[in-house]
């Protein structure tokens, strides 16, 4: 596989189109006033599936041949990609098994089955998803649609790019990462923008992939409120694209993230989950100086337990 290309980003628009919400670039003074900065928030948690992640999986769909497509499709996610295969498949009445793992968040498992796919589970820290993935795609045939290092699907997350791209000329992109596909295919999308990973701050793979020069890897185990920012390393197919296009990438706690999601929900009227609110927090907290910058900022979905978000904003 090749990285995709701005071409191919354009051709993923025209795929998706109609299917896919283009969703709001706010502004609001409370924030504006925080930062010292222009900031743009991208409201993807308005998607259609309450995330980004309906644009690539929905691409990567649509690009099957309908024969291969007849087969079905699988995907390991530990929620918002998941959410958006089985939404896509059902949409196009497409068959599709889902790897996820047993600890994820409660709404996003009860929205797959809802969704009629079938659901897999594993164990984060003793089972590969990969590999029961892969397995299972050898037995029975169906296409697997990974997360993030899959060109289709990065392309169809640099619509968001392409999106912000058409309403403004940002200095810096904040857009939550863990494998890379969203950032990359908006760095593809937004070619003259500053792009910063963010990441949860004691899964720092990003960080320290972009300082060594070669993808490093998590260690299994480590926890975070941010449950869809937690893949083992980034892919290699965002990495090509990282390494020559982010700017830095920027670690972001717990903490921070909650205080993101509370002042989303006051100031924003946004109900974000914890990984869609990392970027905000990367704004708020991240120790960078933006003041008088344009900044646009990816808040990457709203798929959040109810019990998670009272607690975020109490």
């Amino acid at each position: 596989m090749t990285p995709p290309t701005i071409e191919n980003v354009r051709a993923a628009a025209e795929r998706i189109r109609g299917v896919v919400v283009r969703t709001p670039l706010l502004r609001n003074g409370a924030l504006d006033e925080a930062t010292g900065a222009r900031v743009w928030v991208k409201a993807e948690n308005l998607q259609r599936g309450g995330a980004f992640k309906m644009r690539g999986a929905t691409n990567a769909i649509l690009a099957l041949a309908p024969d291969v497509r007849s087969r079905g499709v699988i995907a390991f996610s530990s929620g918002n990609h998941a959410i958006a295969v089985s939404t896509a498949a059902k949409l196009f009445g497409v068959r599709a098994t889902i790897v996820m793992p047993a600890d994820a968040p409660r709404i996003k498992l009860e929205t797959v089955r809802g969704n009629g796919a079938t659901v897999v589970t594993f164990d984060r820290v003793k089972d590969s998803r990969e590999a029961i993935g892969a397995r299972l795609s050898a037995e029975t045939g169906a296409s697997l649609i990974k997360p993030f290092d899959d060109p289709f699907v990065i392309a169809g997350q640099g619509t968001v790019g392409l999106e912000i791209a058409e309403e403004l000329s940002p200095d810096f992109a904040f857009v939550p990462a863990s494998g890379g596909g969203l950032a990359a295919g908006v760095a593809l999308g937004l070619p003259k923008a500053a792009i910063i990973a963010v990441e949860p701050k004691a899964h720092d793979d990003i960080a320290r992939t972009l300082a060594s020069g070669a993808i490093q890897r998590n260690a299994p185990g480590i926890r975070s409120i941010c449950d869809g920012l937690l893949s083992e390393s980034m892919g290699e197919l965002p990495y090509a694209i990282a390494r020559e296009r982010f700017a830095a990438a920027v670690g972001v706690d717990d903490e921070a993230v909650r205080r993101a999601m509370k002042f989303a929900f006051r100031n924003l009227k946004l109900v974000l989950e914890p990984s869609g609110a990392a970027g905000l927090a990367a704004v708020l907290e991240g120790g960078m100086e933006l003041g008088g910058k344009t900044v646009a900022l990816v808040a990457s979905g709203g798929n959040v337990d109810a019990e998670t978000f009272a607690a975020a904003i109490a």
